[in-house]
């Protein structure tokens, strides 16, 4: 469904962001990408969402070109970055409205999904305050719900869990769980352990611009010889991490 084939990224010609990741993601797979600030998780999702271009290597999604399907792609990927921009004097009910029209949904389809969708991520009671009336909370779960208006097969996900409460940080996780039963291929990035433990099917520990470890939860505490998930980011971190001069 998607493949990163040896992605960089330069801003200048003495510093490079990414610097030749490479990974697979199926479908009804959840993909990881976990790493500090400053690793280069969201310039690389912005890449593989088409939002920036690589300075070198490609990106395939359900066998379109990032550099030629351009708007195809658009039309197959849901994406979420880690900063929300909605309108703040709109409402999250003239928000979806909107969307569904930019993505030609019928309109005697839009409120259907609109109250599935808001029924499920508890925003239908929000449905008619202003943005800037909202919790970080309900912003962000509106945020998801226009990403995914258009019933995206490839989601991808910046940071969706980052500064959320326990309660709306299990519906977002709920939900993603629910979306990868369906088919859906999804990559998400976090740089929180339990997040990344808890829906990752694969996860890439991305340190300096790199991916230094991949696999499974138990493959990377076996790789590292510790015994839990933390202990072995951590020692992937000391031993791969150099400080700049």
């Amino acid at each position: 469904m998607i493949q990163v084939n040896d992605i960089h990224k330069s801003y200048t010609k003495d510093h490079e962001t990414v610097k030749g990741v490479s990974f697979e993601v199926g479908e009804g797979t959840i993909f990881g990408l976990l790493g500090p600030n400053g690793a280069g998780k969201t310039t690389l999702m912005q890449i593989i969402a088409t939002l920036l271009k690589p300075t070198s290597g490609s990106i395939t999604i359900d066998g379109l070109s990032a550099d030629k399907d351009v708007l195809e792609i658009h039309r197959k990927i849901g994406f979420l970055t880690t900063e929300i921009k909605l309108d703040p004097l709109s409402t999250p009910n003239k928000l979806f409205d909107f969307f569904a029209e930019l993505y030609d949904i019928p309109k005697d389809q839009i409120q259907g999904k609109k109250k599935e969708s808001f029924t499920r991520l508890g925003i239908m009671p929000f449905a008619d305050k202003k943005i800037h009336e909202l919790s970080t909370g309900m912003k962000q779960k509106a945020s998801i719900a226009i990403s995914l208006i258009h019933d995206p097969k490839v989601i991808i996900f910046d940071e969706p869990t980052n500064g959320l409460d326990i309660l709306t940080s299990k519906q977002v996780t709920d939900y993603l769980k629910e979306l990868k039963s369906e088919g859906r291929c999804i990559i998400l990035s976090t740089h929180i352990f339990s997040v990344a433990e808890d829906l990752c099917d694969e996860i890439a520990i991305l340190i300096d611009g790199k991916i230094r470890a991949q696999g499974s939860v138990d493959d990377l505490k076996k790789l590292t010889g510790k015994d839990t998930f933390e202990q072995a980011f951590f020692k992937l971190y000391v031993d791969n991490h150099k400080e700049d001069a």
